[in-house]
């Protein structure tokens, strides 16, 4: 039997997709309960939304009841990706995510301001990804715990500072991770012994070049400590480079945009299903409810490599940037 939602259902549920905080899910949650009409052919779809209501109320208790035992340095990853922004002291990591978070970590231009870590979410275009500034990578004041965060995250951008010893601010950052089995995915080829690490996705981050000639040595540096690495070239004091390090971060999560249709309905751009590149129409169907799956008979897609419209099956693979309208 049919559901036959209501338009109101479609906007509550992408004003859902958007929310960020545990509190604003659940109250659009119990929203889109009561605009659902009660039949047998909503009965799944009910239970399934009264489920993870109770899921995000028991968390939320739980989390409650934690208190101050909870380690800060664990962070909720929210968004398309969890960025680590890591790397000596004084080379602007808390300047970086302050420039484009709404978080307030403390800036200053002593060593050792950071001592526990400070997440934020970044916009780059209609994606949230969450940057999480960390305390400076140092043998003598170092926390076990942040090596824990690391692991745990999407990706890791070593921030270095052009204007003070580039080049051993990422040995030294580099040394101190692999002393914890932390190593750049770059690296999992030439080990011999892989199993005995973690190998994350990293990216460098060449901060303070306020003018062209320090642009000129970020290059230099990359040729000499990573070659083939990605790399940001930016200004936090200018303003330089920010929205290059947002495209970059964004390419680096590997993961992609993708834009659901209701039948005769126009897709809302605002608020993007974020999937890992390489996803199909199934894995689509499935992030947007998981009774669609079973039910899946096939897509209509528009973007690359179709037609516009063109009928496609549950294997098909999607791009950045496609619609799709799934067919029950």
């Amino acid at each position: 039997m049919p559901a036959n939602l209501p338009p109101e259902y479609y906007d509550v549920e992408e004003r859902y997709r958007a929310a960020v905080t545990p509190e604003e899910k659940a109250a659009l949650l119990e929203e889109m309960l009561s605009v659902i009409p009660k039949h047998k052919g909503t009965d799944h779809l009910r239970a399934d939304l009264r489920r993870k209501l109770a899921q995000l109320k028991a968390a939320a208790q739980a989390r409650k009841g934690a208190g101050r035992q909870a380690s800060a340095f664990h962070i909720e990853r929210e968004g398309a990706g969890q960025v680590a922004i890591v790397g000596c002291t004084n080379v602007g990591k808390s300047a970086l995510v302050a420039a484009l978070t709404k978080a307030t970590p403390a800036v200053s231009e002593a060593p050792y301001t950071t001592w526990t870590p400070t997440p934020g979410m970044m916009t780059f275009e209609n994606v949230q990804i969450q940057l999480v500034d960390t305390p400076p990578l140092s043998r003598e004041f170092v926390e076990p715990e942040l090596f824990n965060l690391i692991r745990r995250a999407d990706l890791v951008a070593i921030v270095v500072d052009l204007q003070a010893d580039p080049l051993q601010q990422f040995e030294d950052a580099l040394a101190l991770l692999e002393e914890h089995r932390i190593l750049p995915e770059q690296r999992r080829a030439a080990v011999a012994e892989p199993r005995r690490y973690t190998f994350k996705r990293m990216m460098a981050v060449a901060n303070k070049a306020d003018d062209d000639d320090l642009e000129a040595d970020a290059q230099v540096f990359c040729e000499l400590a990573c070659p083939g690495w990605p790399l940001a070239t930016i200004s936090v004091a200018r303003g330089r480079g920010l929205e290059a390090f947002k495209q970059l971060v964004f390419d680096q999560l590997g993961v992609m945009r993708i834009y659901a249709k209701p039948p005769g309905r126009e897709p809302d751009f605002t608020a993007p299903f974020v999937l890992k590149r390489g996803s199909t129409v199934e894995d689509f169907a499935g992030k947007v409810h998981k009774d669609f799956v079973e039910h899946l008979k096939a897509a209509r897609v528009w973007g690359h490599g179709v037609h516009d419209g063109q009928l496609v099956g549950r294997d098909h693979v999607l791009h950045d940037g496609d619609i799709v309208e799934l067919r029950i």
